[in-house]
């Protein structure tokens, strides 16, 4: 048996299209939350190291790993993460 998700049930069965995309842009920016600190982790950098490497400021950093920031960062800037983390940048949908 497949398990339901929480996104899986507001997706079929929530008739306001706001809240539902919402929803998404908030799981949207927790992942990329989850990603960033992950990309760092993996790198062996700091906050203030990545930030640096990838021309921008630690509070920017903290604010990406931290989830808090309610805007969704540009491709541009997650392109400079990667390369200063030494990853490769690739977006999916699915």
């Amino acid at each position: 048996m497949k398990a339901v998700t929480l996104t899986d049930v507001i997706q079929k069965e929530c008739k306001n299209k706001k809240f539902v995309q919402r929803f998404q842009h908030e799981l949207l920016i927790n992942e990329i939350a989850k990603l960033v600190v992950q990309l760092r982790q993996n790198a062996s950098l700091t906050q203030c190291a990545l930030a640096k490497k990838a021309g921008t400021t630690q509070p920017v950093i903290a604010r990406l790993e931290s989830g808090s920031d309610t805007r969704i960062p540009s491709l541009e800037l997650l392109a400079r993460l990667a390369v200063a983390a030494n990853a490769r940048l690739k977006i999916a949908v699915y």
